[in-house]
């Protein structure tokens, strides 16, 4: 078979399998991969010091796969069609937190890794001593920059990848080969003029269209970050608990008149639904979750990621932006409390809230 016909069999394999779009690019240095180095100079990753530690390789993917000369990146949309809008809703329990879409069902990590194994199979079997190499978001490769070359779409001002069917709320995967497949052509960038996303970003996290410093995205301060978050991003932080969406909510290519996302077939999307806990969580069940409850709540998501610190963090931070009252005397206990982070933002919210600590 020729790299065309090696190609058309991986893409149909990726179908097969449920990824709601598939793309092939060559193992080589993406455009402006060297901007990696630059971006990590500024300081723009924070405490994220593994993306320094790998930079060689995650601008090469011919160092993570000696001999590698294509890479297949495949998409699959983690929203529910039709949902415009992650809002978070009051009602029986008071305020509510919200959570960025991609994290409330079972963690991507384990259901993508499966299916990306079973399609790294597939390209073993086309051929006799093929190489393969395959990640979900947890190994040394730019999967944005890669899926773009790919031609699953553009990297958006808010430098993520936009697809012009299914939009920019996708998880992403690959898998290097030393197979020759056919590529396929990158797509054009259609941000145009609009700047939606720059000027609706609650902390001014872009610098620069194209540009993200992690350091002021609620992304990295409600996950990434361990310490204190810092006051001056706590009240943009409003009522989310983990992660943000806003960017992406008023992006014009995720509207419901703009998207197409394909039938379920597989059942992919489905294993990554969001669960109803996590919907629009109480802030008053989040701030009087004990360690048992919260390890059982957060079990199999990517919500783990926070930790239960770090959960109660963002909850208390959530909860002096309500301006719920009857969330007083939960923060009081917390201000307290022994643990010394804790008891800050305690602190901090029940003043936000005009309450006495």
């Amino acid at each position: 078979m020729d790299a065309s016909e090696l190609g058309e069999r991986v893409r149909a394999a990726a179908r097969e399998l449920g990824f709601d779009a598939v793309g092939i690019a060559p193992a080589e240095p993406p455009p402006h991969a060297d901007f990696l180095d630059e971006w990590l100079a500024r300081g723009y990753a924070g405490e994220m010091a593994w993306l320094a530690r790998r930079a060689g390789e995650r601008a090469d993917p011919r160092r993570v796969l000696p001999g590698a000369r294509s890479i297949v990146a495949v998409a699959v949309v983690y929203d529910e069609p039709g949902r415009e809008s992650n809002a978070a809703e009051q009602g029986p329990g008071g305020a509510r937190g919200r959570v960025a879409r991609y994290a409330g069902g079972a963690d991507y990590h384990d259901v993508l890794g499966q299916r990306l194994r079973a399609l790294a199979r597939a390209v073993e079997a086309l051929a006799p001593g093929t190489g393969t190499r395959s990640y979900v978001d947890t190994g040394p490769v730019l999967e944005r920059a890669v899926a773009a070359r790919a031609g699953l779409g553009w990297i958006g001002k808010n430098t993520l990848l936009i697809h012009p069917r299914l939009g920019s709320y996708l998880f992403l995967g690959v898998v290097l080969t030393d197979l020759a497949l056919a590529p396929d052509a990158p797509e054009p960038d259609h941000c145009g003029s609009c700047r939606a996303c720059l000027d609706a970003c609650p902390t001014d996290a872009f610098p620069a269209p194209y540009v993200l410093d992690a350091t002021r995205c609620l992304s990295y301060t409600t996950i990434e970050l361990r310490g204190p978050i810092p006051e001056p991003l706590r009240a943009p932080q409003g009522d989310w608990v983990f992660g943000c969406d806003v960017c992406q909510e008023v992006c014009p290519w995720n509207t419901r008149a703009r998207r197409s996302v394909p039938e379920d077939r597989a059942g992919l999307r489905g294993a990554l639904a969001t669960r109803d806990a996590w919907r629009a969580p109480a802030l008053a069940t989040l701030l009087e979750q004990d360690a048992d409850a919260w390890a059982g709540a957060a079990r199999g998501t990517a919500l783990r990621r926070a930790k239960r610190r770090g959960w109660l963090r963002n909850a208390l931070v959530a909860a002096g932006n309500s301006g719920d009252a009857a969330l007083a005397p939960a923060l009081r206990r917390h201000a307290e409390g022994d643990d010394a982070l804790l008891a800050e933002h305690a602190r901090w919210a029940l003043a936000r809230l005009g309450e006495e600590g």
